[in-house]
């Protein structure tokens, strides 16, 4: 299910984030230092960067580092950042992928106002520019078949070998591609290629493919067009056409640079941009590669492009991060030119960050386990105040009605605990949030020696939680009330992958993770949690951030885990 219910977000709000994002991302980095130069040399007079993805594709963690940055310091330096889709390919581009774009975008605070492009509002330019290059000398259509082309190139370490065509008349070529515009051959039969250097050290140059026959309909252009520019040749042109000052590129683009500056400084362009590189984002345990993220859709591993184990911008929303979140990470991971791989708990930590001062507080049992308070007076019930949370008293407070019968997480019960395990067991008096003091006197367990039930009793002066003797207990546990316990399911999501550099071996998929998700459908919530908005994450006290799903259903939510909270216990019995 892709993005079955989002909050609409105004232009305002947009630009104020965009605001506060720019902020965030503002700081000392090669890019900036390169960018303040260019600035104080007087080399550009407004800073002009863009953001310029394929439509065939949902966004990711990847793509969240590439929009805070461009995005980033347009705004720090009193720029702009355009958004351009690079619709070169109409066989892989749908409307779906556009309109996520532009939605997740917009859902990470920034906003291009009127500056949206796209690669095809250039065709006919571009289309010029390359007749431009074979009237120069410097393009021919080659006839060469696509393996013997390959094969040509040669290798890393063998030059290349001239292809037969390279000498074609520049009046034969200039027919031949004009006849290619007008859909006379079929795919595959010619390409135009730029005349560089086929012995280049660098495989780019050694005559790079402009344009190839495709006889596909465009979601934009229709049917208006059989030959497509490739990326190599639209990328640098579309940044010269939008005046863009910065084009700032991936490292995987750095080799691609040379031919990037070719193409400016043989064309008729109205401006000369530059590209800088910098190292793309990788995370521990997370796969980024479109290739292998379509895979995942397609075979059914999970439940779509939004689906809250995926590192996509949409799935990641849907999990519940906020964006202040995201932009807080990529802030912290920063710009760089070296290689790196980012531990996910890097990601983790910011979300907990950016959640733990705003969350609302709220209790709910994820695997309950009845608890019968024996001393208090049957058939009746009281109303505790409940912090909605603990560092904000201008939260306020809720009510959480105490009965007889409660319920608590069967992992806060241990009929034969080890040291140094605190919470219920025979004899253990322990705090409930909120309520009263209760000791656990019996075990109760059904035929099979499952423990159901713990019978216990309540100091009826511990009201509030404190005993009025002064004495301690050791842990604190959350409940629920049997009487107005509301039903839930809980969705846990963990790690997709099992180990932190998926595919090492190979084979990504063989390092899926079979427990990446755990549906608990018998949860219990308290009934505040009924209106609980979609996407907004809460704090579940003790268990971690929980988010409502599009899933929910009036009177029975579905909560996504956003992220656990630390687990001290987790810890110390991992020692054992």
């Amino acid at each position: 299910m892709v993005e079955t219910e989002t909050r609409a977000m105004t232009a305002g709000a947009a630009n104020a984030d965009a605001t506060k994002a720019g902020a965030a991302e503002a700081g000392r980095d090669f890019i900036r230092d390169i960018v303040q130069a260019d600035v104080d040399t007087g080399r550009v007079r407004g800073v002009v960067t863009r953001f310029p993805p394929e439509p065939n594709g949902f966004l990711h963690l990847g793509h969240a580092k590439s929009i805070c940055l461009n995005f980033g310091v347009a705004k720090e330096f009193g720029g702009r950042c355009h958004l351009r889709f690079d619709d070169t390919n109409p066989v892989k581009e749908e409307q779906l992928f556009i309109d996520s774009i532009q939605r997740d975008v917009r859902w990470l605070g920034f906003d291009w106002g009127e500056h949206l492009y796209h690669a095809s509002d250039y065709f006919e330019q571009l289309y010029d520019y390359a007749e431009h290059l074979i009237r120069a000398g410097n393009a021919y259509v080659d006839d060469t078949p696509p393996e013997a082309m390959r094969a040509q190139r040669g290798t890393l370490t063998e030059p290349g070998q001239n292809s037969p065509f390279r000498t074609r008349p520049v009046e034969e070529s200039l027919d031949l591609f004009r006849r290619m515009r007008a859909g006379e051959f079929p795919n595959g039969a010619r390409v135009l290629r730029a005349k560089i250097d086929m012995a280049s050290g660098n495989m780019n140059l050694r005559d790079p493919v402009l344009y190839r026959i495709l006889h596909a309909r465009h979601p934009r252009t229709g049917d208006a067009w059989a030959i497509y520019p490739t990326y190599d040749f639209a990328h640098g042109q579309s940044d010269a056409i939008e005046h863009i000052t910065h084009s700032i590129c991936t490292l995987e683009f750095e080799d691609h640079r040379p031919l990037y500056d070719w193409l400016i400084e043989n064309l008729p362009v109205p401006s000369t941009p530059h590209q800088y590189e910098f190292a793309r984002l990788n995370v521990t345990y997370t796969v980024l590669s479109k290739r292998h993220l379509t895979k995942l859709v397609a075979d059914g591993l999970v439940s779509g492009w939004d689906d809250p184990r995926m590192p996509t911008l949409a799935g990641i929303r849907r999990r519940g991060v906020p964006a202040a979140a995201l932009r807080e990470f990529v802030a912290r991971v920063g710009v760089a030119r070296a290689y790196s791989v980012v531990d996910v708990a890097m990601f983790e930590a910011a979300i907990r960050d950016t959640l733990n001062p705003t969350a609302p507080r709220r209790m709910a049992v994820l695997r309950p386990l009845k608890l019968i308070i024996e001393n208090y007076p049957e058939g009746q019930t009281e109303t505790l105040e409940a912090r909605n949370h603990p560092d904000n008293p201008d939260a306020g407070t809720r009510p959480l009605t105490f009965g007889r019968e409660l319920y608590v997480e069967q992992d806060d019960f241990m009929e034969h605990p080890p040291k140094k395990f605190f919470r219920l067991s025979p004899g253990k008096e322990v705090r409930l949030r909120w309520g009263y003091l209760v000791t656990c006197r019996e075990v109760v367990k059904d035929a099979a020696g499952t423990v159901v039930a713990l019978r216990c009793t309540y100091d009826p002066e511990s009201r509030g939680g404190n005993a009025p003797d002064g004495r301690k207990v050791q842990a604190t546990l959350h409940w629920l009330a049997a009487a107005d316990a509301k039903p839930a399911e809980i969705r846990l999501y963990s790690h997709l992958f099992n180990r932190p550099d998926p595919g090492a071996d190979g084979d990504v998929l063989a390092d899926l993770n079979p427990d990446s998700l755990d549906v608990l459908a018998d949860a219990l919530v308290e009934p505040a949690l009924l209106d609980a908005p979609v996407g907004e994450a809460v704090q579940f006290e003790r268990t971690g951030y929980f988010a409502p799903d599009p899933d929910s259903q009036p009177g029975r939510p579905v909560f996504n885990r956003t992220v656990g909270l630390r687990d001290t216990w987790a810890k110390v019995s991992a020692k054992g």
